[in-house]
């Protein structure tokens, strides 16, 4: 005979407190509601059987009879996890990891299910696979708007950390205000001096980009200064260089606003070789904080994004979905983004 102690089962429990099975489960999972009467004293001989015994509830027995397991999944449509604090989704994470915690729910991560070809999937073979948790948030930049609307479809509660427009459909997010926030840099920028602002970016059109080219022109028109398409410098991968910068000199640029990512190391790098110093002979702001190798972050002016309140926000956007049922409209939050004083806008200088 194994040594190994006997699983307790709730048949056990029922037959001590000399009632079926299914009455011992509606009392210990707390389903006895106005519709299933079970006198007082019979639940009190199951719970006393059931300490008798030592016996505790399955807790997701529990949370299956209310339709919930506590579970919020986090789903990422590219490999962003970060291995250093200085990760880009570093304080997404962190703001969801607490926020659960507070309003007491567990995190269910999905992470490597592609479909080999390198991209991952919600949906494997048919089956949404965030099902296994009560609704998830969703972080990365997807390739295709086909999996968000097979999810409002099967009308699976979900937000995006990142505003996520949908043709046709009203999706629940967090987002930045980039707009505001590259307006009012745009407002600094002038108030120091200058006239040719130039905007560079990768080209690409993801609904975050596309907010802070808005942003720009917004601040253009706001400060009396015509929008030109040659100040409008979108290089794909990042490859800013040398010909790039020089174009821009050429055409009066005193002041240039970079986004995040690996195009500004590739645009100080270009000023670097070309012996132009930031921000004497050109000022730069930066629409967001770097992040990944910078030395020092501090050193850009620009503007701060709100990454871990977003995080937060989407976890609570989240539980509200899933405590009103009756709620069939978007949740969304848009936070402010901070200013960020820095030391790369000067008043310009003039040029020989």
């Amino acid at each position: 005979m194994s040594a190994k102690k006997q699983r307790l089962r709730l048949s056990d429990v029922a037959q001590l407190a000399g009632v079926s099975p299914a009455t011992a489960s509606l009392v210990l999972n707390k389903r006895v509601t106005g519709n299933v009467r079970i006198p007082p004293e019979t639940q009190e001989r199951v719970f006393a059987a059931a300490a008798k015994l030592g016996y505790v509830a399955d807790p997701v027995a529990q949370s299956l009879a209310k339709g919930r397991n506590g579970l919020l999944g986090v789903f990422t449509f590219e490999a962003i996890f970060p291995i250093t604090q200085r990760d880009f989704y570093y304080p997404f994470l962190v703001g969801i990891e607490s926020a659960a915690e507070t309003l007491g729910y567990d995190l269910l991560l999905f992470t490597s299910a592609s479909t080999g070809d390198g991209r991952r999937r919600i949906y494997r073979n048919g089956q949404n696979r965030l099902r296994l948790a009560d609704g998830a948030i969703l972080l990365g930049i997807e390739d295709s708007k086909d999996e968000l609307r097979a999810l409002v479809e099967e009308g699976y509660p979900f937000v995006f950390v990142g505003r996520r427009e949908l043709p046709g459909a009203e999706l629940s997010y967090t987002a930045a205000d980039y707009a505001s926030a590259t307006a009012a840099l745009i407002d600094r920028i002038y108030n120091a001096g200058h006239r040719r602002i130039a905007y560079i970016g990768v080209d690409q059109h993801t609904e975050s980009a596309l907010d802070r080219r808005r942003g720009y022109q917004e601040g253009l028109l706001h400060n009396g200064l015509p929008f030109d398409e040659e100040l409008m410098c979108l290089v794909p991968d990042a490859r800013f260089d040398q010909t790039a910068m020089q174009k821009l000199l050429e055409l009066g640029v005193t002041a240039v606003v970079v986004e995040i990512g690996p195009i500004i190391s590739a645009v100080l790098n270009a000023c670097k070789e070309m012996a132009l110093d930031v921000p004497g002979d050109m000022s730069l702001g930066v629409l967001g904080n770097p992040f990944g190798d910078m030395e020092d972050m501090s050193y850009f002016s620009g503007f701060s994004i709100p990454r871990e309140e977003m995080g937060a926000q989407a976890v609570h956007l989240l539980i509200r979905m899933l405590n009103e049922n009756s709620f069939h409209g978007p949740q969304r939050v848009v936070l402010p983004c901070t200013p960020v004083t820095g030391s790369t806008i000067a008043p310009p200088r003039s040029r020989a």
